[in-house]
C-alpha cells in the first residue's frame, strides 16, 4: 500500500509517501515558514522542487503536497493518509480519521497549543484535497498510556486530574515505539521479553523505560516541555523560578505568554550556551574552547543521565540503553559523556564502536561483556504509515 504521511506543525507541513510493502520512501519534502514566506522543499521519481511561494496558511501547504505529488504522478496511487498527532489525550491507539476524532483533537488544543489546530486543519485539507482517501491519526502520545497511575499523576491536588485530565502524556510515543521493536530484532529478543531505556534525543528529547513492549515511564509530562534539556526548551525546572522571574523582570516576563515563550523557545542548549540550540555547532564551539558551549553540553548530558537513571527503577533490568534521533544517532560526544556518567551501572564506551555509531558492531557500542548500549535510527514515518495500513485494509 501507498501511504501518504503527513505531520502538520506549528509552521510546516512534512510529508512522505511510503511503500508499505518494501518499506521504502518513494517521495518526501517539507513546506515551512507557513504564515510567513512559504518555502518548499521536496524530492520524488521525477525529480526534485525548492522554491519560495505565498503561503498564508496551512490550505495552501497541503495543496502545495497535492500539486507536487500531481508533478510526480503520484496522487493516483495514494491509498491512505496517516497523520502524525502530537497529542491523543484519551486515545490510547491509532484511530481513523472521524468528525468525532477531529472535534476531539480539537477540544484538547489547550494540551498542545502549537500543534493541534495544524493537526486538525490538515486533516480537513487532507479531505478536501484528497476526498475519496481514508486517513488514519497516530498519536504521539499513544504509546505512553500504558503508564501505571503512580506514574502519571502530579502532585497536586486530585481534582486537577479528574475534571481537567492533568497528567503525564509523555510524547514521541511514535519514535519509542518504532525503536523498541527494532532493538528487540537487533539483540534477538521478544518484546514482551525485554527491558529498555529509549533515549530519542534532537531538539525535543525524552526518555522512556519499556517493561516487556510496553512504556512504564517516560520523561515527558503534560506536555513536551517536561524532562531532558533540549533545543530550546528548558525541561523540568521548579516552577517557583517562573514566580520569581515574572516578578522581577515583569517587563519582558510578567504575562504567561512571555514565560511560555522563554521556556519553550529561549531556554534549552540555546539559552545555556547563548550560541545556538544545535548539537553539531556546540560540540564545535566547545571543541574551540568555548565555555558556554561547553557548560550547555556538560548540562544536558548530566540531566540525560540523571533522567536515564531515574526512568531505570520503573524496570526490574536494563537490556540495553537505546540512542535513536537526530543527536541520539549521529553525536558520538553525547552518547559517549553519557555512558561514561553512568560507569555506576557497568557501562563502558567502546571508542571505535561509538565513533562509527554502532554500524560495524550489529549497533551496539560498549564493550563485549558490559552492560549493552545501541544506535537504532528510527523512522516515525513508516510506523505512521505500517499503522495507517492495519485501519484502512
Amino acid at each position: 500500500m501507498r501511504v501518504l504521511v503527513l505531520n502538520c506543525g506549528s509552521s510546516s507541513v512534512k510529508f512522505a509517501v511510503i511503500d508499505t510493502n518494501t518499506k521504502e520512501s518513494i517521495a518526501s519534502g517539507l513546506v515551512e515558514n507557513i504564515g510567513v514566506n512559504g518555502h518548499t522543499k521536496a524530492k520524488g521519481p521525477e525529480g526534485k522542487i525548492d522554491f519560495n511561494f505565498d503561503c498564508p496558511t496551512h490550505a495552501e501547504a497541503v495543496d502545495q503536497v497535492k500539486k507536487f505529488l500531481d508533478s510526480q504522478n503520484l496522487t493516483s496511487s495514494i491509498e491512505a493518509i496517516g497523520h502524525r498527532v502530537v497529542h491523543g489525550g484519551k486515545y490510547i491507539k491509532s484511530e481513523k480519521v472521524t468528525q468525532e476524532v477531529i472535534d476531539y483533537i480539537r477540544s484538547i488544543t489547550l494540551f498542545a497549543p502549537l500543534h493541534e489546530p495544524a493537526h486538525t486543519t490538515g486533516m480537513e485539507c487532507a479531505t478536501k484535497f484528497f476526498p475519496d482517501i481514508p486517513q488514519v491519526a497516530v498519536f504521539d502520545t499513544a504509546f505512553h498510556q500504558t503508564m501505571p497511575t503512580k506514574a502519571y499523576l502530579y502532585g497536586i491536588p486530585y481534582k486537577f486530574y479528574e475534571q481537567d485530565k492533568i497528567r503525564r502524556y509523555g510524547a514521541h510515543g511514535t519514535s519509542h515505539r518504532f525503536v523498541t521493536a527494532e532493538a528487540c530484532n537487533v539483540l534477538g529478543t521478544k518484546p514482551e521479553e525485554t527491558c529498555l531505556i529509549t533515549a530519542h534525543l534532537g531538539n525535543g528529547s525524552s526518555c522512556s523505560a519499556i517493561l516487556n513492549g510496553k512504556c512504564v515511564d517516560t520523561t515527558m509530562g503534560f506536555t513536551p516541555l517536561e524532562g531532558l534539556i533540549m533545543g530550546t526548551r528548558s525541561g523540568s525546572l521548579d516552577p517557583a523560578i517562573l514566580f520569581y522571574i515574572s516578578k522581577k523582570y515583569s517587563k519582558e516576563y510578567g504575562t504567561i505568554d512571555q514565560l511560555d515563550h522563554l521556556v519553550n523557545k529561549e531556554s534549552g542548549l540555546l539559552g545555556l550556551s547563548g550560541l545556538s540550540n544545535d548539537m553539531r555547532t556546540l560540540t564545535q564551539a566547545a571543541s574551540e574552547g568555548n565555555k558556554r558551549a561547553q557548560i550547555a553540553l556538560d548540562v544536558f548530558c548530566y540531566r540525560l543521565t540523571r533522567e536515564i537513571g531515574g526512568i531505570a527503577m520503573a524496570l526490574p533490568r536494563i537490556d540495553a540503553i537505546v540512542f535513536t534521533g537526530g543527536i541520539g544517532e549521529n553525536s558520538s560526544y553525547v552518547r559517549k559523556q553519557t555512558l561514561e556518567n553512568l560507569k555506576i551501572l557497568g557501562y563502558q564506551i567502546d571508542d571505535d564502536r561509538n565513533n562509527k555509531s554502532g554500524k560495524e558492531s550489529n549497533h551496539l557500542i560498549t564493550k563485549d561483556g558490559t552492560p549493552k548500549a545501541i544506535v537504532v535510527a528510527t523512522n516515525e514515518e513508516l510506523l505512521i504509515a505500517l499503522d495507517t495500513e492495519a485501519l484502512v485494509k
